[in-house]
């Protein structure tokens, strides 16, 4: 915005400046004439000082009606109003300044032609006001609408991380007393540190936009610990990928969030059905999340908000498109990376 404005300043200038040159040009052409003129002669200097003044007067009635047509707080009634005002007092001003030089040399029809030259720059102030104007309040709009999407994208984070919480931390706590149980004390301490490293990573990403994918993946890690424990080893990752890749690509915080439980809401993962996450980096700069297909007998009714969001999200921070492939046998989720 304030680089346009700076643009739009030179540019109402150069305006005014143009402007000016037209409205100047038929006494620039008439000088051979009145110098021959014997007032002229006599008073040379007046003569030639009054031109500038003509120019310079032109010019800045010109960008006082655009400045006027620029006033955000009035309507256009008034705008129009008040620089018509403005027009008029400016003409009779000028008229009088021209009429009194009279006896000097000075030659401009206090009539028609002058009238018509107030008339042609009134117009043009006014009409690159309105669009100055225009200009300025859609980049106003832009920039709501850009921060609605911003506050709108804060928002799916806090969803995000409230998603994770009500259903996750029941099955976790579910999972500790399964250890307790089991009397297996180290690896009770280390599915709590697991555990922990879920819930800070989820609590911090509101404060949080675009994140390395090592940190992406040190939490699919601390997960997928609490997830095998939970399903008894039957849900595992194979993630593949260099340590070169993980520092070099960004993606929006909790981007594998949303794309693990939808894994975990349409499948069956028991015995019989082990599930295999595997994650890799493509040739075109794309995290693919890809899993084995094993439907449920009952397939939970969700409204698949969570890949959508996650797609809006991406395309809005990465500038680029999530692509789901779906078979049959097999179900894959290509992650555009920046």
């Amino acid at each position: 915005m304030q680089k346009y404005q700076k643009i739009v300043s030179k540019s109402y200038v150069w305006l005014g400046i143009v402007g000016a040159l037209i409205m100047v040009y038929p006494n620039l052409v008439y000088i051979p004439w009145h110098m021959e003129w014997p007032c002229v002669q006599e008073h040379l200097w007046i003569y030639w000082s009054f031109h500038v003044f003509r120019f310079c007067y032109f010019a800045m009635f010109f960008m006082l009606v655009y400045r006027l047509n620029t006033v955000e707080k009035w309507s256009l009634g008034k705008r129009l109003t008040v620089s018509f005002g403005v027009g008029v007092v400016a003409y009779a001003l000028f008229a009088l300044i021209s009429y009194s030089l009279s006896d000097y040399g000075v030659y401009d029809r206090i009539g028609t032609m002058l009238i018509l030259k107030f008339v042609a720059l009134y117009g043009l102030g006014v009409l690159t006001g309105h669009i100055s104007l225009l200009k300025d309040e859609q980049d106003r709009m832009a920039t709501e609408v850009e921060q609605l999407r911003t506050e709108n994208l804060q928002s799916q984070y806090a969803a995000l991380a409230g998603q994770i919480n009500p259903h996750f931390f029941f099955n976790s706590l579910s999972g500790i007393s399964s250890l307790v149980r089991g009397g297996d004390s180290k690896r009770t301490l280390e599915y709590i540190d697991e555990l922990s490293d879920v819930f800070r990573y989820t609590l911090q990403s509101s404060d949080k936009g675009m994140v390395p994918l090592s940190d992406e993946l040190d939490f699919a890690e601390s997960f997928r610990y609490v997830l095998e424990v939970r399903y008894a080893g039957k849900l595992t990752f194979d993630i593949q990928i260099g340590d070169q890749h993980k520092t070099q690509y960004m993606l929006p915080v909790l981007t594998l969030l949303p794309v693990i439980e939808n894994v975990i809401v349409h499948n069956c993962i028991d015995s019989a059905h082990a599930m295999t996450i595997s994650i890799t980096i493509n040739e075109h700069g794309e995290l693919v999340v890809s899993n084995p297909v094993y439907p449920k007998q009952q397939p939970l009714r969700t409204n698949g908000t969570g890949l959508k969001n996650l797609a809006n999200r991406l395309e809005l921070m990465a500038g680029r498109k999530l692509r789901v492939e779906s078979s049959e046998n097999r179900f894959t989720v290509y992650i555009p990376l920046k």
